[in-house]
């Protein structure tokens, strides 16, 4: 089983200094990948939960510089934010200059006000994820890439780099709406939906493999959650969680019992958030995850 986490690119603690911080830390502590957020702009009414706001890409940037060994994943890439072409061409960039460590998470988003700034059709955002996900998969793959869609076309184009990762870099679909499932089943290498019960992931992982059988697929996506985590540390308390479901809470081993639980469902990559009050907090819970929970699901070394 494998472990991420997320960097404090977005929200109360973002600053240069943390997010370079924890991106050494987390390296140190030996976490298998380091994951940022995506959002451009905040509404005025969002700001508390936004925060100061980091691009995702250039942060990953950032970490491959700074790193040699982890995964860099971004969970979630509101594709309708981003022409499908020109995420196509950072992702690919990326992964080329990362040696080939990029997992792209991708979503339709959901903040019409966002969207609108940007002067996007909210409704039309889903079938935009979809159609930048087959632009992406066509220049990522095909030498002499060619595309007719509602939102773009191309032909006689040159597209290069190409993705380090063939075919190209993993695809985690986030959500858990039936369009996200349908989504994974399509496109993804994994399903990453934020906080859902035993019950919800059963129940998605279900409905996935029903669905791979409509695209042909004989084995189904990953099964990799995301999970805001309140590790007990010490007597303080939490922020509240900027996500609706279920977060996980407790001592670190209340937390190996849960996260048991998800390997139990089949769960083979999980991402942290890490809820700090301050910056300290955040790097404590960090710091103790890696020392007494990792350990529990990391396979021994062969002798």
């Amino acid at each position: 089983m494998k472990f991420g986490v997320w960097i404090p690119s977005v929200r109360q603690h973002a600053r240069a200094d943390v997010i370079r911080r924890a991106i050494v830390e987390a390296v140190r502590l030996g976490y298998d990948s380091i994951w940022t957020i995506d959002h451009v702009i905040a509404p005025r009414r969002d700001a508390a939960q936004f925060g100061l706001v980091y691009d995702p890409l250039i942060v990953l940037a950032l970490a491959a510089a700074l790193t040699e060994r982890v995964m860099l994943g971004v969970s979630v890439l509101v594709l309708p934010y981003r022409h499908g072409v020109l995420t196509a061409k950072m992702i690919a960039s990326l992964d080329d200059l990362s040696a080939g460590r990029v997992v792209l998470g991708v979503g339709a988003g959901w903040n019409a006000t966002e969207s609108a700034i940007l002067g996007l059709p909210f409704e039309q955002r889903g079938p935009m994820t979809d159609e930048w996900l087959r632009v992406m998969r066509e220049l990522w793959t095909n030498p002499a890439p060619r595309f007719e869609g509602a939102f773009t076309r191309f032909a006689d184009v040159d597209f290069r780099p190409a993705p380090v990762q063939r075919p190209h870099p993993p695809i985690w679909v986030g959500g858990h709406s039936p369009a996200a499932l349908r989504r994974t089943a399509e496109f993804g290498d994994a399903w990453h939906p934020i906080n859902r019960t035993r019950y919800e992931l059963r129940a998605g992982r279900v409905a996935i493999e029903r669905l791979c059988e409509r695209f042909g697929r004989d084995r189904p996506p990953l099964l990799a959650p995301r999970l805001d985590v309140r590790l007990v540390v010490d007597g303080g308390g939490f922020p509240a969680s900027t996500h609706s479901g279920q977060p996980i809470e407790g001592t670190p081993e209340l937390l190996a019992e849960q996260i048991e639980a998800l390997r139990q469902l089949g769960a083979e990559h999980v991402v942290l958030e890490l809820l700090g009050r301050d910056v300290e907090h955040y790097m404590t819970q960090l710091e103790v995850f890696a020392r007494e929970v990792l350990p529990q699901f990391v396979a021994p070394s062969p002798a």
